[in-house]
């Protein structure tokens, strides 16, 4: 039993929550590095009490406690064996803004840019700004120095940390601030842990030769990003050690201090003026790292906002992910590497001068071979797409990954090209060809060797080249760690960087601050070994796992979870976008994220002992608010696959456990509408009876508000047979195959006629042949068998009829899109599928291709005027574009449309109707969807392609949404 009964007494005493469960802490053995420790426990506390009796229990048990946020920490801090004390739930308010002073205060959990939205009406933000700033918190910046892009403009996290409210490790609560001499010194008069501390510093600090060989030894002080051990370097830069104006603030010593020291609750930050509002970014190319490196000095003599550098090898990972395919529109050629350079005015006149100056210079070195500028929302794209870089390195298939060892270094700007020259020679050494992704502007460049860390002799050169670099950094007087901190991965070569002597400083400091290891032990001091306690057992025999889903090219459905970096991309909050991950939108657990269910299944799969690795509740709860939206295919920079990974796990998981009656009702639906479509009025009246539908919902487990869809009076099959009958003849553009879907045949048979309707008229032979349903609510509930029997039979039919000149093309989202999807995954005649998926599309994309050929043109619609909104279908946002849909839908000369930044609806076929998941599905509209229709006037069309979406939004508004199909057959003549 161990600890479980002391824990489970703290839990009782906790206002928060408390749980040791395997999977919850599976999911907290790793954050986004090489790592992964079993934690004892994972605590989410939810007052200042609570983590003082975590600190009780800690010392008592001589246990230890990890502070996290967002988990998105690459040197290992956020892994270790006590408890993880995860603030990100609970901890999340904006506490107080001075706007005079241009302060904020502000708890631990809150995202760094939702501070800024919070603070760009009074005309404020906040600095530093890391490549996470979507999904990173404040308390992870300050434990890390964060620095980010824009730190040659705005500085590091430390220069903002004005003060800190702390717990220290006998659970008192002090509060670190700016202090005069005078101040400083009755502090250490003070008979408390906190005035020893001050004591502790002050003699370990003030002896003149101490100084010097800090000053000596530290890195160079050019150097801001400096994260090396803890900041002493900056505190004998005071007015308590030495003749300057700075005051002396401890904040400067927690900030980058990983948690080792104290437990923050809250901080006071400096804020900024925003920066002026007119920006080009300038994006140099280059067909060398070199080349590009020696550019850096020559165009850092101009006032840059950002000067971030991206090689090849990242440039060359954003070509297969969807979400990053339009922001790379600006690249020309095939770049060795794109140094991007941001300028910003008050006007564009001054803005274009810069941006002028600036291309003046590259092309007076001669260097570059193209400098695009760009503009408006083509500088977004471009920071994106440099954003996601670190996270897109995941996509490289295979066992061998980017490895963040030596990823963080920085050296003075003048050393950069020199340094780098060298960093080269030795990777070559070492037959390795380097990643390079820098903030070049500031000397800094994540380097990642590729490695295959399941191997031992992989493992070892992990240690050697990370040595290596370290005495090559240490030659250049540079810093080991710049951003990124120490971690488990660089601690050990704290004592080379900045000498033994100083190092012992450093213990001392840790022996006064908790002298019982309670806060994040083996980080920063007496370091847990970077070779040890890695993701995956070296030279482990890989677990053999037989999936009837074909994941061959990711290597299998292991490697497919592996895929997972934990850049927890998937934990961005509704109002930055996107769709992933509409379950953790809802719950703001992290069990609820694609990271999570990538993480569970590796951790089963792996380590499972079971015949059957899958039949793991732990495993079913963790998916079970999976929605399967797919946005994570495209969204995650991994492009880790959870939809499928969902229902193949549903599928072995069923084997052992069976399939519920319920699940046979959604899966088997289309039969079940194939019968109540031969009695259409009776089987209404039954649905829409109060008294019937309640027992309905009742006996399947179906959510008492929802209403129920009803069948049409004639299936779409019926209705083709008559328009066929009576279509005209003549001489047709072309010839399409419409894909009768089974939510289109028997549902929302109107808007199938609206199609045949809107492609006759437009001079298009529309063909239906028989076929099989899509298979999707089989394969929503993992039927894969049935769900492939369906594929094969669909493939069967249209392999030798669908072509570039006959397409394929379908009206329901979730039924079109499995060709392009699932099929590839099921098909035995692989082949034969992947042609048809070339030439299979959502009819909305069918047709804004022929407008684009010139085939259909608006004088064909009305010229009245309407409004449009519009809400995209999660599969289509994945696995095509919603652009289609706006554009087909402007065709009309003075219809104005606009699409509904909405995420997901909610509904996501069954999972919407099941009473468990109502609340969430609820929740999920409620994020975006349901107020923008609620805030819409009467008479603005919403529009909504999915049968689902159409369903949700009735249910959540009231409002009736039409198909853009339905929609263009009304307009036209």
């Amino acid at each position: 039993m161990g600890l479980e009964p002391h824990l489970q007494a703290l839990r009782n005493t906790l206002s928060g929550e408390l749980f040791f469960d395997d999977l919850l802490k599976s999911l907290y053995a790793t954050d986004a590095s090489v790592y992964r420790m079993l934690p004892l426990a994972v605590a989410y506390p939810e007052t200042v009490e609570d983590i003082r009796k975590l600190i009780q229990f800690a010392e008592r048990h001589q246990t230890s406690l990890i502070p996290r946020t967002a988990g998105t920490s690459l040197a290992g801090q956020c892994v270790g064996s006590g408890i993880v004390v995860d603030v990100s739930r609970h901890f999340t308010k904006i506490l107080h803004l001075d706007k005079d002073r241009q302060t904020v205060t502000v708890q631990p959990g809150v995202v760094r840019d939702a501070l800024n939205n919070y603070l760009k009406p009074f005309g404020l933000f906040f600095g530093p700004n890391t490549s996470t700033s979507n999904r990173c918190m404040l308390g992870g910046m300050v434990g890390n120095n964060s620095s980010g892009s824009t730190s040659i403009k705005y500085g590091v996290t430390r220069d903002k940390v004005l003060e800190m409210h702390t717990i220290l490790s006998d659970g008192t609560e002090v509060v670190f601030g700016e202090l005069t001499t005078a101040q400083f010194l009755e502090k250490t008069k003070k008979d408390t842990l906190e005035g020893h501390l001050y004591r502790t510093i002050y003699e370990e600090l003030k002896p003149s030769a101490v100084q010097e060989r800090v000053l000596e030894i530290f890195p160079k002080p050019e150097i801001h990003r400096r994260n090396t051990g803890y900041a002493i370097d900056a505190l004998i830069q005071t007015e308590v050690f030495n003749a300057s104006s700075r005051t002396f603030n401890m904040c400067e010593l927690l900030s980058g201090s990983e948690g080792t020291l104290a437990f923050t609750t809250q901080m006071t930050l400096k804020l900024d003026v925003l920066p002026p509002s007119e920006a080009i970014m300038v994006a140099a190319h280059f067909d060398s790292i070199e080349k590009c490196l020696q550019a850096v000095v020559p165009l850092m003599k101009h006032d840059l906002y950002s000067c971030e550098m991206m090689d090849k090898t990242i440039l060359d990972c954003t070509r297969n992910n969807k979400t990053q395919e339009e922001n790379r529109t600006f690249l020309q050629g095939d770049p060795k590497a794109i140094l991007m350079c941001e300028v910003r005015a008050n006007t564009k006149a001054e803005v274009e001068a810069q941006a002028g100056g600036l291309i003046e210079t590259l092309k007076q070195t001669g260097l570059s071979y193209a400098h695009p500028m760009l503009f408006g929302d083509d500088v977004n794209k471009a920071t994106t797409l440099r954003s996601a870089g670190l996270g897109l390195l995941g996509n490289i298939i295979g066992d061998k990954k980017a490895v963040a060892c030596i990823e963080d270094t920085a050296v003075v700007l003048d050393d950069l090209a020199d340094y780098i020259s060298e960093f080269t020679s030795l990777m070559r050494d070492y037959k390795q060809d380097a990643v390079y992704y820098a903030h070049a502007g500031a000397g800094e460049i994540h380097l990642r060797p590729i490695l295959n860390l399941k191997r031992k002799q992989d493992v070892s050169l992990f240690r050697k080249i990370t040595t290596d670099v370290a005495t090559l950094v240490k030659r250049y007087g540079g810093s080991m760690s710049g951003e990124h901190g120490d971690g488990i991965v660089r601690a050990e070569f704290i004592p080379m960087m900045i000498g033994e002597e100083n190092y012992e400083i450093l213990k001392r400091i840790k022996q006064a601050f908790d002298p019982h290891c309670i806060f994040n032990p083996g980080k920063i001091v007496d370091a847990y070994p970077m070779d040890q306690s890695l993701r995956y057992t070296v030279d482990r025999k890989e677990p053999e796992i037989h999936t009837l889903l074909d994941f061959s090219r990711s290597q299998g459905i292991l490697r497919e979870a592996e895929k997972c970096n934990g850049s927890g991309d998937c934990r961005k909050l509704p109002e930055f976008g996107g769709v992933m991950c509409p379950s953790y939108r809802a719950t703001r657990n992290e069990k609820d994220t694609t990271r999570a269910r990538a993480n569970a299944l590796r951790e089963f799969l792996t380590h499972s002992t079971k015949d059957n690795p899958f039949n793991h509740d732990e495993l079913k709860s963790v998916f079970d608010l999976c929605l399967s939206c797919k946005a994570c295919a495209s969204e995650c920079p991994s492009s880790v696959d959870v939809a499928s990974l969902k229902a193949e796990f549903q599928y072995q998981y069923q084997k052992d456990n069976g399939v519920s009656l319920r699940t046979k009702l959604f899966a088997y639906n289309n039969r079940i509408n194939t019968w109540s479509s031969r009695m259409p009025r009776l089987s209404n009246a039954m649905l829409s009876n109060s008294i019937s539908a309640s027992l309905l919902k009742w006996t399947f487990g179906i959510a008492k508000p929802r209403t129920l869809p009803l069948v049409s009076d004639k299936s779409l099959y019926r209705h083709y047979s008559e328009f066929r009958t009576n279509r005209k003849q003549g001489r047709y553009l072309k010839k399409v195959y419409l894909f009768n879907d089974e939510f289109t045949n028997f549902l929302d048979t109107a808007i199938g006629m609206d199609a045949l309707e809107l492609l006759e008229g437009l001079n298009y032979e529309v063909q239906i042949i028989g076929h099989e349903e899509s298979g999707r609510a089989f394969l929503s509930k993992g039927l894969l068998e049935q769900a492939r029997v369906l594929a094969n039979k669909n493939v069967a039919v249209f392999k030798d009829v669908i072509t570039a000149e006959t397409p394929l093309i379908g009206i329901e989202p979730s039924a079109i899109l499995s060709f392009k999807d699932e099929y590839l995954k099921l098909a035995d005649d692989l082949q034969a599928a992947e042609a048809i998926a070339r030439n299979t599309f959502l009819i909305e994309e069918f047709i804004h291709n022929e407008i684009k050929l010139g085939n259909i043109r608006p004088e064909q619609f009305t010229s009245e005027s309407k409004t449009i909104k519009f809400h995209g279908h999660c599969h289509q946002k994945a696995l095509a574009n919603q652009s289609s849909s706006f554009e087909v839908l402007n065709l009309p000369r003075n219809y104005k449309v606009t699409i509904i930044p909405s995420g997901c609806c909610g509904m996501a076929g069954s999972f919407g109707y099941e009473k468990e998941h109502y609340e969430v599905s609820m929740l999920v509209g409620e994020q975006r969807l349901f107020p923008a229709i609620r805030n819409t006037p009467e008479n603005v069309i919403i529009s909504a392609n999915g049968t689902s979406c159409r369903h949700q939004i009735k249910d959540g508004t009231q409002r009736e949404a039409e198909h853009p199909i339905s929609v263009l057959r009304k307009a036209l003549l």
